[in-house]
């Protein structure tokens, strides 16, 4: 299903319009996050009383914990609670929460107490951290991750800031990491997705209608059964279905051309054709017997009055969209492939690997790539964080820290749609109003080739008259779910690209009805 994600500052715009338009009070948000919270940790804890700890912030993510205790307290859980902040200085609903447990006779403590728990309950800071954790703070977070204890952490784990996924000095790790409305960035994002342990989002009373026209920047796709591929007409043909003319492979890299081609049919286009060296022409035809091919031996191909440069030229005229880069290396011949593909066409372009080198080393060509989005030519670029970094202008260490900024930022650069491919792959378009962040796949998937297979997948489904971001964000979601099955059928540290196309089929099954094959 779609899901959105949120900022820090968008989760308290539709807090605050929960309660001033709704007129839900903040109180009422709060008992019925610590009541799913609840519900939550003894889905995955039992219901047996144990010994809990509840650490508490002042602000009204440590209200929410307070409350959570409070229940298991209600229910015979032996519960010990620790505010860190004085009450002068804790928001309104948290010091509501401590006249309440004093009504029940708990003891709330301002230090952590010595003693073993079974759970510990991580409420100390929320969404809103903004700086590092420091003092006894930063010290009942090193407390809790040495506890040996089962650790939930109320909203996100304390240290992380919700926006990035960035530990914030110190941040807690937790087992399980209960959620209120919407996913936060920062739950996705790692490092933070890892300290979230296991992540599960729950409706506590602010929703959709509290968007109030202003719906959250990010979304993702959860699950393996969000059917997103193109429909398919019943009467159709091979050529219905979208002509991809791919530009892969070198002398040297067969195996780049080889698995884009071949992935490019696995998602659904009709036909394809490749443009590659004459030294791969028997290996794609054993891999890809369904290809039609054009080959080149070398620089004195691409004169204009050779029969190669013409029948390229035909093959333009001839296809829906084009995919130029995978393995093609940074020799003359594939800046000939390259330049043809932007100057000499204005077909909906993927451009990967070694064709984002050499893009990012000829500013006339990104010029001439910014004109022809703006004129509404639909181009996708798909870097990983080094090629990314080459284009961009930065390092790969500020490309993994501004994940769901610099991309934006390259994508208005150069009108087009980018592809940031990492352990979280975002994809964004010029001026768009939504972006994509993918949560399927896994690191199985950082070998060889993958990239190949993602370039390919974007590409069939633009040859089957997706438009750029849709394609581009499908494309990311099912090579995920591909990743994933490869993974559950020859391990992470086993599985190979070639795993991944062969998945490819069953997450088609996945798509259509919802079952799927047995491996």
């Amino acid at each position: 299903m779609r899901q959105y994600l949120v900022t820090a500052c968008e989760m308290k715009r539709y807090d605050g319009n929960t309660t001033e338009k709704y007129q839900i009070p903040s109180l009422v948000l709060m008992e019925r996050a610590a009541l799913v919270t609840t519900e939550e940790l003894q889905r995955a804890r039992g219901t047996a009383p144990c010994r809990v700890l509840v650490v508490a912030g002042g602000g009204n993510n440590g209200g929410d914990g307070l409350a959570v205790g409070r229940l298991l307290m209600l229910q015979g859980y032996d519960v010990t609670f620790v505010l860190l902040a004085h009450e002068s200085r804790c928001s309104a609903q948290t010091v509501k929460q401590t006249g309440i447990l004093r009504e029940y006779q708990a003891r709330i403590f301002s230090t952590i107490q010595d003693g073993e728990y079974d759970i510990v309950i991580d409420a100390i800071f929320g969404i809103g951290l903004s700086r590092p954790a420091e003092g006894i703070y930063a010290e009942a977070v090193a407390w809790i991750n040495r506890s040996g204890a089962y650790v939930c952490s109320v909203d996100i784990p304390s240290g992380i800031r919700a926006d990035t996924g960035e530990i914030m000095g110190c941040a807690v790790r937790a087992d399980l990491t209960v959620t209120y409305g919407f996913l936060k960035i920062g739950q996705i994002l790692y490092p933070g997705a890892e300290c979230a342990g296991r992540l599960v989002c729950r409706q506590m009373g602010i929703d959709a209608h509290s968007f109030l026209d202003a719906e959250p920047y990010w979304y993702t796709y959860t699950g393996r059964h969000t059917r997103v591929l193109p429909a398919r007409q019943a009467d159709g043909n091979k050529g219905t279905f979208g002509k991809a003319l791919v530009i892969a492979g070198s002398g040297q890299t067969a195996g780049a051309a080889m698995m884009a081609v071949k992935s490019v049919l696995r998602v659904g286009a009709g036909m394809v054709k490749v443009v590659t060296s004459q030294q791969n022409k028997e290996a794609v035809q054993q891999f890809v017997p369904e290809a039609m091919l054009l080959t080149y031996t070398g620089i004195e191909d691409f004169g204009q009055d050779a029969p190669f440069a013409q029948r390229l030229k035909e093959a333009e005229e001839w296809a829906d969209c084009i995919l130029t880069g995978p393995g093609i290396g940074m020799d003359r011949c594939a800046a000939k492939l390259l330049c043809f593909s932007i100057l000499e066409s204005r077909l909906p372009l993927v451009i990967d690997a070694d064709g984002l080198n050499l893009l990012a080393q000829d500013h006339g060509l990104q010029e001439a790539l910014t004109e022809q989005g703006a004129g509404g030519r639909s181009v996708i670029l798909t870097p990983h964080p080094g090629e990314f970094a080459r284009l961009y202008g930065c390092t790969v260490p500020q490309v993994k820290e501004h994940l769901t900024d610099y991309p934006q930022r390259l994508g208005d650069r150069l009108h087009c749609t980018v592809v940031c491919k990492d352990a979280r792959t975002v994809v964004v378009r010029h001026g768009g109003r939504h972006g994509y962040l993918n949560t399927t796949g896994n690191d199985g998937m950082a070998t060889a080739g993958s990239g190949d297979v993602l370039a390919g997948m974007v590409t069939g489904l633009m040859a089957q008259g997706m438009q750029e971001m849709e394609a581009a964000a499908a494309g990311v979601y099912l090579h995920g779910i591909a990743g994933d099955l490869a993974a559950e059928r020859e391990t992470k540290v086993s599985m190979t690209a070639t795993d991944i196309i062969d998945c490819i089929k069953d997450v088609i099954l996945l798509q259509q009805d919802g079952t799927e094959k047995e491996a």
